[in-house]
């Protein structure tokens, strides 16, 4: 414990001023995801994924980043996995990307919603071949007794996809976050960090205000 306890990084690289942020907390985060993706970053789009199931008690894996835009944050999941079950309950969630690279994290809050059929498609079939299986082939989230069941089911699917044209599975596809807040959050020494937050008003505004850290 005493080892544990002594581990400790000063953050230093950066500082973050209200003068120095977009009134609109999506143009906010596109100028440091280009900032994250011009560092070279390994797995930029790694974020945590915040849910809550229905006895309330949370649940948070990483997940995958595949786009963005002024309507909302993308990531793809098996619809009857927990998260996607704990969604259908409470579309509430909460997403987490950190660079420490940067010294960097970005905190968003908002509402999940299943994408369209045609959008899921898309994805789905621009993904290698082994993916597409794969998606098949995992009943994730389910206890299996052994890894072989899960090889067994790939060789099945590649046998059946070998004599006729693959296709999306129906409990596959993609949610969009629909932001209510975000938070910037960037490191600094003595543990006094900086962080703005972003919370959308009832005229649909985003107001920014300091957070202590």
């Amino acid at each position: 414990m005493k080892n544990i306890a002594g581990i400790r990084k000063e953050y230093k690289m950066q500082f973050l001023e209200e003068a120095d942020v977009d009134l609109n907390p999506f143009t906010q985060f596109d100028k440091w995801w280009q900032e994250a993706i011009e560092s070279e970053i390994e797995e930029v789009n790694a974020m945590t994924l915040a849910t809550v199931n229905s006895e309330g008690k949370p649940s948070a894996r990483i997940v995958l980043l595949k786009g963005y835009d002024e309507n909302g944050f993308l990531f793809f999941t098996n619809y009857q996995s927990n998260k996607g079950q704990n969604i259908d309950l409470n579309p509430n969630v909460c997403l987490v990307l950190f660079w420490k690279e940067l010294e960097r994290q970005i905190r968003i809050e908002g509402i999940a919603q299943k994408i369209s059929d045609e959008e899921s498609d898309s994805y789905f079939f621009s993904r290698p071949l082994e993916s597409q299986i794969g998606a098949w082939s995992s009943p994730q989230s389910q206890i299996i007794s052994t890894r072989e069941i899960l090889e067994d089911n790939c060789k099945n699917f590649e046998k059946k996809f070998s004599e006729e044209i693959i296709s999306r599975p129906p409990h596959w596809g993609g949610y969009r976050v629909i932001p209510s807040s975000f938070e910037f959050w960037q490191g600094r020494p003595g543990r006094l960090h900086d962080r703005l937050h972003y919370k959308k008003t009832e005229n649909n505004e985003w107001q920014i205000s300091r957070l202590a850290p």
